[in-house]
């Protein structure tokens, strides 16, 4: 062949401006993208149309219109009128649930759904396709324009979900509307509002009122979850707060505009000493505890209902009437996890009932809890869902099992042919650590970016028509704050997005790298915390046998440099760059400071790290 090196250097240029030319960088990642040359200009002349007269979809059409208002002045006209110049929403039978497809040319945006929902996720994709400006609150002077593609999309999981605890920190009406409004943009449908635990109760039950009187407000406390000084006497309990009734009835309506589904969660028959502190009689031990505030307490004060008490079965009774009657979702969660049964191995009342209903144990006790509660909630017309726990003992006949301590617990609910919920925590749990600890805020456990991305909720034998779907849960024991949610929750949900919404086919991790910090341009414009601890270095200490502490480094992230000292200043990129080779520390080193470049430039945070953390670290594991 002639001129070998001139046909390479073509096709090295060919292959640079295709990439460049990749304007669609939406998350998660559709079913199929097709780009075409061209753009859709966005101006005062734009206008929506449909033939529909959906009462939801001219709702989400509103919803649409506002949005682009505020970042653009121009007010798109509605009209039932399909033409030129004009973004054309069809509702068409016989599309996937959820799907839809995107056409967009330089004369019109058409968007066909079978339903509102396709509809609204089609429309989160078209504000993905604009510039990332869209998601400023105030009007930017600029063109805007939209890539010309055709996008086919639907998602892989019916059951994609955020879990937010408000028990342990809580959260007004407003920041829950605004983590709704974040995970809508990635296509999720399902927000599991954990609303009781041993920290607050936070939703109003008119029949009960000390719940919230008393259950609602502990002592204010400031620090390291877990170590918080317990409760003074006569000390003030004023921190808190809880929902009405009415405000739940807001929150849903806000929801529902937005296609996602609200699960509620009474955490029973554990993790319910804010209801026992309202209710001393419904513990074995009927003692008087203080709402927890944070401090230890684990096996020393009762916080698990008692089970052969009837007085808790006729309480929760009145709670689940009450929370059946504002949530119209088909499920309610009553969690079920971490029971300690110690109280119950001594309470009268307790063994009572295990001999009139003749059960082995104690685990048996609380299958017979469990499944107490399925017909009560069965007799209200709602399903019942729980965390794992709920299969020790027997699972109950129709129960979903929510499997969080890892896969096995939902492996074996398939396996009985019950429906599952994937959250497993090594995966799922937003509350873990996603970097280094020495660059983060304090917590427990480890769950990288990469974690989540890389997990599948299909196990290996196990038929995914048992599998619903999944979600992220974060726990708030150590995220007080509404910026500190976001830290945790971005970017490891967008990855999560993909998971449960993209074809496992389609999953490219360096993509999902090249999109996502794509999207970080919009959440910087939105005012969105996130996290980019997935840019920073990973500390990998050995020991050998002489005791001598050696450390390997690496990154998650492709095509980053890491630069270190032992000397206790900063590095940047003048400093050594890590060439794979353990690092050992000099005589004398207690630190070590390390941090990422990518072309010449800072891509993470620096850690520093002392030799003693890390010895601590090797005796740990």
């Amino acid at each position: 062949m002639k001129y070998p090196a001139l046909l390479c250097l073509a096709l090295c240029c060919l292959f640079l401006q295709a990439y460049a030319q990749k304007r669609v960088h939406v998350i998660p990642e559709p079913v199929s993208v097709q780009e075409q040359p061209g753009e859709f200009i966005v101006d005062n002349n734009v206008a929506i149309t449909t033939t529909s007269t959906d009462k939801q979809l001219a709702g989400t059409l509103q919803w649409f219109s506002d949005h682009v208002n505020t970042a653009t002045g121009f007010r798109l006209k509605q009209t039932r009128q399909p033409g030129a110049k004009a973004i054309n929403i069809v509702l068409k039978q016989g599309e996937k649930a959820e799907g839809y497809t995107l056409a967009v040319t330089p004369k019109e945006v058409t968007l066909t759904a079978g339903s509102p929902a396709g509809v609204f996720y089609g429309l989160q994709t078209l504000l993905q396709l604009l510039p990332p400006d869209i998601e400023s609150s105030k009007q930017v002077a600029r063109t805007w324009t939209i890539p010309c593609a055709t996008i086919t999309d639907y998602p892989r999981f019916g059951w994609r979900g955020l879990m937010l605890d408000v028990s342990r920190h809580f959260y007004t009406k407003e920041e829950v509307k605004r983590y709704i409004d974040e995970m809508a943009k990635y296509k999720y449908n399902i927000f599991h509002w954990h609303l009781s635990d041993d920290n607050g109760w936070r939703i109003e039950i008119k029949s009960l009122p000390e719940l919230t009187k008393t259950g609602a407000w502990r002592v204010p406390r400031t620090g390291r979850w877990g170590n918080f000084e317990v409760p003074q006497p006569g000390e003030a309990a004023t921190d808190g707060g809880f929902y009405t009734q009415e405000d739940i009835k807001e929150v849903l309506a806000y929801a529902q505009a937005r296609y996602i589904t609200i699960l509620p969660e009474i955490d029973v028959p554990a993790h319910s000493l804010a209801m026992i502190a309202a209710y001393p009689n419904l513990s074995c031990t009927q003692l008087q505890y203080s709402v927890n505030p944070g401090s230890h307490f684990y096996k020393a004060e009762d916080n698990a209902l008692c089970i052969g008490n009837d007085s808790v079965f006729l309480v929760l009774d009145k709670v689940f009437t009450e929370i059946a009657a504002l949530f119209p979702f088909n499920y309610i969660h009553v969690g079920g996890d971490e029971a300690y049964k110690g109280f119950w191995d001594k309470c009268p009342k307790c063994q009572k009932r295990m001999g009139e209903e003749h059960l082995k144990n104690v685990d048996e006790l609380q299958s017979y809890f469990v499944k107490r509660m399925e017909k009560m909630l069965k007799s209200k017309g709602k399903k019942l869902i729980g965390w794992d726990e709920i299969l020790e003992g027997g699972l109950a006949p129709e129960a979903t099992v929510m499997s969080w301590r890892g896969m096995k617990g939902g492996i074996e609910a398939a396996k009985q042919n019950h429906h599952v919920v994937m959250s497993p925590w090594a995966f799922c749990y937003l509350d873990l650590y996603q970097g280094d600890p020495a660059a983060e805020p304090p917590t427990y456990g480890m769950c990288r970016l990469t974690d989540s991305y890389n997990y599948d909720p299909v196990p290996e034998g196990v038929e995914e028509q048992y599998i619903l779907g999944g979600q992220g849960n974060l726990w708030t024991e150590s995220v007080s704050n509404y910026r500190h949610i976001q830290y945790m929750t971005w970017p490891r949900a967008l990855a999560l997005s993909e998971v449960y919404w993209s074809p496992k086919s389609k999953r490219n991790w360096d993509d999902f790298i090249n999109r996502m910090e794509m999207e970080f341009v919009r959440m910087d414009t939105a005012h969105i915390k996130y996290s980019r601890s997935a840019w920073n270095a990973i500390v990998n200490p050995q020991q050998n046998n002489g005791g001598e502490v050696s450390v390997q480094l690496s990154t998650e992230i492709k095509g980053l440099d890491i630069y270190y000292t032992f000397d206790n200043s900063d590095p940047d990129n003048w400093y050594p760059r890590y060439t794979g080779q353990p690092l050992v520390f000099p005589k004398g080193a207690t630190n070590l400071s390390i941090i990422t470049y990518r072309n010449g430039k800072p891509a993470g945070e620096q850690v520093t790290v002392s030799k003693e953390e890390l010895l601590k670290r090797l005796k740990d594991n």
